[in-house]
This record gives structure tokens, C-alpha cells and sequence, in this order.
């Protein structure tokens, strides 16, 4: 039984020193504090094997469940601590220092590290030190006194409990008030509360009514912000002030360029509907958006870097360090490529990259999308790796034209006769010319395409087809304007995109 109450007494030690440490961050190192440290230098360390199995399994709640495997971790090892310091002084208290140090590394590793950030570092570890030793030396009090019941028992017992029983609740009630401090990162989103939107120099066109093909459990032709995908790096969501937001144009150019968010409103500003999508998105699968964008484009800024001779790539990095291997002709053609502020009527929300992120129409997003974007240097791809390159992937990744079955869902059961299908299409930068459906493995039927709102946004189609009792297995197929049918091939999304049919199966009921 005291094996249990130590392990008891250093889970609640060091969880209160880290909900501590979080709830300081909050206040003096928004963009980093030490358990932010330790997941991103996790996440760096993954293979991309494991990477795609945590978004396959848990899609975007990837980073809640990487938080939730962290607090087993940590509370496992803190159990192992109280024990260890109750058997022998000093024993748990070296555990808890080492991985304090370990803690102090991490958050010298990240971009976003400063002298509050390692101060906290060294704050969290001290104070889960001096609490296990506080804690456990109170469980040895008691060990020592009489054993006694209700109103008589020992004092040193209702004193150990007490002090166990409210830094229990600190843990809890802390962590909630810091997830909800932390993850809304209150001064910044004030600060965009705050951002007034210029209109734009050249308005999206307008959506023709045509654009939607009108069935019933579809999803929009432009995704709402809170619905939209998120897959980052990011274990927390970077504060940036764009008071203080500052880009900068480096490498090969005649002139580096820096520019302030206050000089990028007041840029002749472009509105574009453009669809991203994720390198990691499974064929069929819902790693994809389509958005109403307002940004200036890159091409004007580089224009004024001016890039140099032999340049071919530029490599675009966030506050936290992450970087992009995105080609240079993509940037400078004559393509809707963009700095963003704004995403569908309202500056860009923190969780996809307030205040400026990139958005490349036909590339997927890690080769282009950088979000918190604070650098664009020019320079080659021989001379230079982006985050994922070295991790295995393409280091370029156009967008692989692809189409999905959203209506009905699969495994869903239907009545016999015409069955309304109907799902989305996209090729990227280039269009799609048709989609089309077939039944068993029989002749492909033409769906009726609705119109696109431009080349870089996908298609919604839908079709009528007859099917009798049973079950049947449904495939999609697009071609783009090219004339280029999607890879029928199944390949998984590593190294640089998936492929294959999105395929289903029906249950026909009479």
C-alpha cells in the first residue's frame, strides 16, 4: 500500500510542476513552454511510417492523442520517481532532474526557444523536484505514526492526504484552465479580433448556382474554417503578434525584402477560391478543403527580391521552424499562388496560420502550405532539404488528380431502384473534363459534372444509377482536361501522394 502512495505522490508532484509550467507559459512564452518542447522534438523524431499511421488512426486529433500518450508516459514515469524516492532519498528527485534536462533540450531545440522558454524549463523541473520530495516526505511521516481511523487517525496521514488531495485537484483544474489559455492563445486572437480586411484589388468571381450539384448529404462546395482540415508539425498552435510579424525574402536575390503585416494589407490584394489538400490524405479520405483565400501574390514580392540565376526552389519557414521545399516556378507563374490573411471572409484563423500563410494551388501542402510563414529564402533544391525530404518524401508533390464518393456513405444501406450518388473531383491547376461511376466492375457511366469555380478548386458530380437488391461495390473515376485519367493503381500516400479508385460498398435493401 505505501508502493501506491508513493507512486500517487510523484504522479501528482510532477504533473502539478508541469501544469505549472504550462500555466507560466501561458504568460511569458505563449509559443513554447516545456511539454510543447518535448512533443515537437517527438514529432521531429518519429519515423514517417509511424507519422502516417497516427493520421490514418486519429485524422486531426493527431496531436490530442499525442498529448494524451505524453500524460501516460509522464505520469508512469513520475509513479516510478515517488516509489524510487520513497525507497531511497534523492533516487526519485535524480529521475525527475534527468528528465528535466531532457525537457531543457527539447526546448533548445525548437525555433521559437528565448530565455523565458528555458527558464520555465528549468522552473518545471525544479518545482516537480522540490514537490516529490515534499510529498513523499509527508507519506513517511505518516508511515511512521500509529495507525488510526475516522477522527483519530494519525495527523500526519490527514495532513499527507490533504496536501495529496489539493495538488490533485491543481493538476486537473490547472491543466483544464491551461489547455483552454494555451490553445486559445488569448492576446493574439484578441489581436485578430482586432484585424480590419481591406477589400480586394481583384474579387473572387462569383460562384455560378450551377457550381453545386444539390444532393442531399453532400458536403459544401466551399468548407466552413471550423471544419476545414488541419495537419501541421505544430503540438500547440504558434501565438504570432502581427504587430511584430516580420517577413523576409533571403538567399539567392539581388535584394533581400522585408515586409510587416501593415505593409501587406495595403498590398493590391487578390481573393481566390483555391482547394488544398494533404499529402497524407488516403484516397477517399477527407485531408482536403476548398477555400475563399485573400492574399497578395507571391510572384509581386519576388518580383522585388528579384531571385537569381540558377534558383529553382525557395524554401518558405515557419515560426517553429518548419520548412517547405516549394519549386520557384510555381511562385512566380501565373498562377493564384498567395500570401494569405484571410480565409473566407475573416483574417486567417490562429489554427491555419494567423497572420500570413502560404496557399499554391496544385501543390499538396508539405511542399507549399506553410502556415505562421516568417521567411521565403531563395535558393535550389540541390543546396537545400525541407522538413519532410529527409524524412522520405518527394521533394516535390504536385497534386495528383483524385475523386471521391461522399453520397451515400459506405456500408450505408439504400433502397433498390435509382440510387443518387454523388462526391467531389479535383485536378489540380488543370480542371477535370468528367467523371465517371461503375457498378461491379462493369462499363463506366458518365456522371454529370457540375461547373467548376475555377481550375484550382474541385468538382462536385453526382449521378443516378439502378441497382437492384444486394450488395455492390462502386468506383470513381476522374479525368482532367488534359486528358489524363486518375492512376486506377493502389498506392499508399508515401512518398508523394496516394492513388487508386475510391471504392465502396453499397447495401441494397428492397
Amino acid at each position: 500500500m505505501d508502493g501506491r502512495w508513493a507512486a500517487a505522490a510523484g504522479a501528482v508532484a510532477v504533473g502539478s510542476a508541469v501544469v505549472l509550467g504550462e500555466l507560466f507559459a501561458g504568460l511569458f512564452s505563449p509559443s513554447l513552454s516545456p511539454l510543447t518542447a518535448v512533443g515537437g522534438a517527438v514529432i521531429d523524431a518519429v519515423p514517417p511510417g509511424v507519422k502516417d499511421w497516427a493520421v490514418a488512426l486519429f485524422g486531426t486529433a493527431d496531436k490530442v492523442a499525442l498529448l494524451i500518450g505524453m500524460g501516460l508516459v509522464i505520469a508512469a514515469l513520475a509513479a516510478a520517481a515517488g516509489v524510487l524516492e520513497d525507497r531511497r532519498r534523492f533516487t526519485g528527485v535524480a529521475v525527475v532532474a534527468v528528465f528535466g534536462l531532457a525537457g531543457l533540450a527539447a526546448v533548445l531545440t525548437r525555433a521559437q526557444a528565448t530565455f523565458n522558454a528555458i527558464a520555465l524549463a528549468v522552473l518545471t523541473s525544479v518545482a516537480a523536484g522540490v514537490l516529490l520530495r515534499f510529498l513523499i516526505r509527508r507519506r513517511q511521516e505518516w508511515g511512521s505514526e500509529e495507525p488510526g481511523t475516522g477522527a483519530d487517525a494519525a495527523p500526519a496521514r490527514r495532513r499527507f492526504l490533504h496536501v495529496l488531495a489539493g495538488g490533485a485537484t491543481f493538476a486537473v483544474v490547472g491543466g483544464a484552465l491551461a489547455a483552454k489559455w494555451r490553445g486559445a492563445a488569448a492576446v493574439v486572437n484578441d489581436a485578430r479580433n482586432r484585424v480590419a480586411l481591406p477589400d480586394p484589388d481583384s474579387p473572387a468571381p462569383a460562384i455560378p448556382a450551377t457550381a453545386e450539384a444539390k444532393v442531399d448529404g453532400m458536403q459544401p462546395l466551399v468548407t466552413p474554417n471550423p471544419d476545414f482540415y488541419r495537419i501541421d508539425t505544430a503540438l500547440t498552435v504558434p501565438a504570432v503578434d502581427p504587430d511584430t510579424w516580420v517577413l523576409k525574402v533571403t538567399g539567392m536575390v539581388a535584394r533581400e525584402v522585408e515586409l510587416t503585416f501593415a505593409e501587406l494589407l495595403a498590398k493590391p490584394l487578390t481573393e481566390r477560391h483555391v482547394t488544398i489538400a494533404c499529402v497524407s490524405n488516403n484516397v477517399g479520405g477527407d485531408l482536403i478543403g476548398n477555400a475563399r483565400w485573400l492574399g497578395w501574390p507571391v510572384r509581386e514580392l519576388l518580383a522585388l527580391a528579384g531571385p537569381k540565376s540558377g534558383a529553382d526552389m525557395v524554401l518558405p519557414r515557419s515560426v517553429d521552424g518548419w520548412t517547405a521545399g516549394t519549386p520557384l516556378e510555381v511562385l512566380t507563374d501565373s498562377r493564384d499562388a498567395l500570401l494569405a490573411v484571410a480565409m473566407n471572409g475573416e483574417p486567417l484563423p490562429l489554427e491555419h496560420g494567423f497572420p500570413v500563410r502560404l496557399v499554391v494551388p496544385g501543390l499538396y501542402g508539405y511542399v507549399s502550405a506553410t502556415k505562421w510563414v516568417t521567411e521565403l529564402k531563395v535558393t535550389r533544391f540541390a543546396d537545400d532539404v525541407a522538413y519532410w525530404t529527409p524524412r522520405g518524401w518527394s521533394a516535390r508533390g504536385p497534386i495528383k488528380t483524385s475523386s471521391r464518393i461522399d453520397v451515400p456513405r459506405s456500408g450505408r444501406p439504400v433502397r433498390a431502384g435509382t440510387v443518387m450518388f454523388g462526391g467531389v473531383a479535383w485536378a489540380q491547376h488543370t480542371g477535370v473534363e468528367r467523371v465517371e461511376l461503375r457498378v461491379n466492375r462493369g462499363p463506366w457511366q458518365q456522371a454529370q459534372l457540375a461547373d467548376g469555380i475555377s481550375l484550382d478548386t474541385w468538382y462536385q458530380w453526382k449521378l443516378g444509377v439502378e441497382l437492384t437488391e444486394g450488395q455492390h461495390e462502386v468506383q470513381v473515376r476522374a479525368t482532367d482536361l488534359a486528358g489524363k485519367t486518375q492512376d486506377e493503381q493502389s498506392r499508399p500516400v508515401a512518398p508523394d501522394g496516394a492513388t487508386g479508385f475510391h471504392t465502396i460498398r453499397v447495401d441494397v435493401q428492397p
